[in-house]
């Protein structure tokens, strides 16, 4: 028997760690099975390019559940946009990149593939194997859902999320020192998160909960207020810019300092509408997703807060790579662990799909089927932890 493994789209504190159980699993299960891993996601599948896993490997799982990243690469392939398959070189003028990678699999002997990855990882995984089915070859694919923004159907909560919003607390942590540099000073915290909000909120929240338990000397300005979230902005809520104004412009004045935690999607479209207008370029990538880079959303908010708060210093700051970069914690490793676990499981038995929390099914992680799987799910809104996280810090919803 010959197992693969894949990896694809942005890093999450989770890949590595993933990779680690899986095979931590197959050792139980299946000592004798060959382990391989495609370099860099569907890059490597089209090419050609895999790494055999040793026994020496095989016998140190624990040290892959230590680091952030993942061990065999990542990148973002899409096999049904073939004019972006030949442009970068992957594949040749005429060629199917759907069928090559098909073929590589054959080629290869594969009778199980995982993929790590998000929605659009695990939906291609699932047209290679309707496509290999359709030719006569079986092939098992199991995936594992990744995405720092929690914003799969119907997952209820991806690998790595809880990890990133930890990290993106503790990157503030360090940021709103800042408010000692300067009168008047004005951070902008913006957060991984495309359209959907949940990473933006819950790393707000930590951050929250986590001063609640250090010791602040206000004689000497060290006050808690001051160093709290004073605004979270995401794609799910409307922000009343006027009414927000005046709200922050009278912490300004109170506290001598202001904190946002933005999400980097929220207000793209009024970005997005501008940018146009003016004939400016709107970069987008293979998937079609806006190249969220190139629009800058910490510095359009910054440019529309900074004179209406009379703000002396902006400072905007992205956690997102350090978030995302990080060693899975605790409760995701326990998740991580048990999904590998039963990915393995649900494999062997020949059983595809992606192993998820489903919302579907009281929060139950199972097999979910691959035709269930998408992305843009959106964060709830209604959570009473979100509804806390505004009450206490007096933003209205």
């Amino acid at each position: 028997m010959k197992i693969a493994f894949l990896t694809a789209g942005g890093i999450a504190p989770c890949l590595s760690a993933s990779i680690g159980s899986l095979i931590e699993a197959y050792n139980n299960l299946a000592p004798k099975a060959e382990l391989i891993g495609y370099l860099h996601g569907y890059r490597g599948l089209l090419l050609g390019n895999a790494i055999e896993i040793p026994a020496s490997v095989r016998d140190k799982t624990d040290i892959l559940f230590e680091f952030g990243g993942s061990p065999i690469g990542n990148s973002r392939v899409k096999l049904t946009n073939a004019e972006n398959c030949i442009k970068r070189g992957y594949i040749k003028k005429g060629e199917d990149p759907l069928k090559v990678a098909a073929n590589q699999l054959m080629e290869d002997g594969i009778d199980i593939l995982h993929t790590i990855g998000g929605d659009d990882t695990n939906t291609m995984a699932a047209q290679l194997s309707f496509y290999l089915k359709e030719n006569n070859y079986n092939l098992t694919v199991v995936g594992l859902p990744k995405t720092v923004d929690n914003d799969v159907y119907p997952i209820t909560q991806t690998l790595g999320a809880w990890t990133a919003a930890e990290q993106g607390a503790i990157f503030f942590e360090n940021i709103a020192n800042e408010n000692t540099t300067s009168h008047r000073q004005l951070i902008i915290h913006e957060v991984m998160g495309r359209s959907c909000g949940w990473l933006t909120a819950y790393t707000a929240k930590v951050y929250h909960d986590r001063l609640k338990k250090r010791n602040f000397l206000p004689e000497l300005l060290i006050d808690r207020q001051r160093w709290d979230v004073d605004a979270v902005y995401i794609p799910e809520m409307d922000i009343d810019f006027d009414g927000e104004c005046d709200r922050l412009r009278l912490l300004m004045d109170e506290k001598d300092s202001v904190n946002i935690f933005l999400s980097e999607g929220a207000g793209t479209e009024t970005i997005i509408k501008e940018m146009e207008a003016t004939g400016d370029t709107v970069e987008r990538d293979a998937f079609g997703h806006v190249a969220l880079d190139t629009l800058n959303p910490g510095q359009w908010f910054a440019k529309q807060f900074t004179d209406r708060l009379g703000a002396e210093k902006t400072l905007v700051q992205k956690s997102g790579y350090f978030s995302r970069s990080a060693a899975p914690n605790k409760q995701d490793l326990d998740l991580i662990k048990i999904s590998g676990k039963l990915g393995a499981q649900f494999a062997l038995d020949g059983r595809s799909g992606v192993v998820g929390l489903d919302d579907d099914n009281n929060g139950t992680l199972g097999l979910i089927d691959f035709e269930r799987i998408k992305g843009g799910k959106p964060f709830n809104i209604d959570q009473k932890w979100f509804d806390e996280l505004l009450t206490e810090i007096g933003q209205p919803k």
